[in-house]
């Protein structure tokens, strides 16, 4: 019996894609053959307004995890479970990134990842882009081995709302006081408990550690939007928004800055939920998630990472041109 002729993205994509009838033996140890595995980091943007978050649910249900799963799935040839698709923040419905980390496996090499690159975002919707793929070092994980997380909350203050902040800028009609605002943030900085800020997690994470060390809380002007960016080591489910929260509570003047520390000390959601509730999602997105750049360094042999090709026309002779 012939087998299968591997499938290719095109004349030009130097390696070929194994269907599954020919990769799955790459696992198979009893036949005494070695399994190799190839790991791949990418850089996602998208925006979050009809999608019900990151992480993967059936369909019909629109999940990030789901488009980007398929898309590979349809290119690759693999089934989920060999993909291993990971990413690093899981965002909740709404919620935007321009940096979320991502990685996946396949059972096979590529010389150059152009091709896939190009791929990927042909398949994917239109509010979803790979911005960067590149070859991953094998102790890389996009979860466990984050340093920081990077995540940005914009406010609109003016009496009345932008139209075309609308989808990624939170209202606030009440004038806010941004110098209390960061002073009530400059508690925040340092390892605490968060338990006060974090609410009870939707999906079946276990219960998780409530101590994390916040590096920064910065709150910038700029004309009507007030951005308030965070950076620290994790977040609990719904952290950033219940900060927010808070701090639009001091920058009402409804609350002194010093509210702080008190509601930390306390390590009960309750008494946040006394003053104030979490601001909804659509103003925050995930900026960037860092890594220590030593689990950054491809593999040797690795073909160059792609950030996406430039298209030109060098010879056109339309008469508009």
């Amino acid at each position: 019996m012939v087998s299968a002729a591997p499938l290719c993205l095109s004349p030009r994509f130097p390696v070929c894609l194994l269907p599954p009838s020919d990769a799955s033996h790459l696992g198979d140890k009893s036949d005494g053959k070695t399994f190799t595995s190839y790991k791949w980091r990418m850089v996602i943007s998208y925006d979050g307004t009809r999608f019900k978050g990151w992480q993967y649910q059936p369909a019909p249900l629109p999940t990030i995890q789901w488009h980007i799963e398929d898309a590979l799935i349809r290119i690759t040839k693999l089934q989920r479970g060999d993909l291993c698709l990971i990413g690093a923040g899981r965002t909740d419905t709404g919620v935007h990134a321009f940096g979320q980390v991502a990685q996946f496996t396949t059972p096979f090499n590529y010389n150059s990842l152009d091709d896939l690159h190009s791929a990927f975002n042909g398949l994917l919707p239109k509010e979803i882009r790979i911005r960067e793929i590149s070859p991953a070092h094998p102790d890389f994980h996009a979860r466990f081995s984050t340093t920081s997380k990077v995540y940005r909350y914009k406010i609109y203050n003016e009496p009345v709302m932008d139209p075309f902040h609308r989808l990624y800028t939170f209202h606030s009609a009440y004038r806010l006081n941004p110098e209390a605002m960061r002073e009530a943030a400059g508690y925040f900085p340092g390892k605490h408990d968060f338990s006060s800020f974090g609410n009870a997690p939707s999906r079946n994470d276990g219960t998780p550690n409530p101590v994390k060390e916040i590096f920064r809380f910065n709150i910038n002007e700029s004309g009507a939007i007030l951005e308030l960016e965070v950076e620290g080591t994790g977040f609990l489910y719904r952290q950033v928004r219940n900060m927010v929260a808070l701090l639009m509570q001091v920058g009402r003047e409804a609350l002194p800055p010093d509210i702080v520390p008190k509601i930390l000390e306390a390590r009960d959601r309750k008494e946040l939920a006394k003053f104030t509730l979490a601001v909804p999602p659509h103003g925050l997105c995930l900026m960037s998630v860092k890594y220590d750049p030593e689990k950054l360094k491809p593999p040797p042999g690795a073909p160059h990472a792609s950030f996406g090709r430039r298209h030109t026309i060098r010879k056109c002779k339309l008469p508009f041109y």
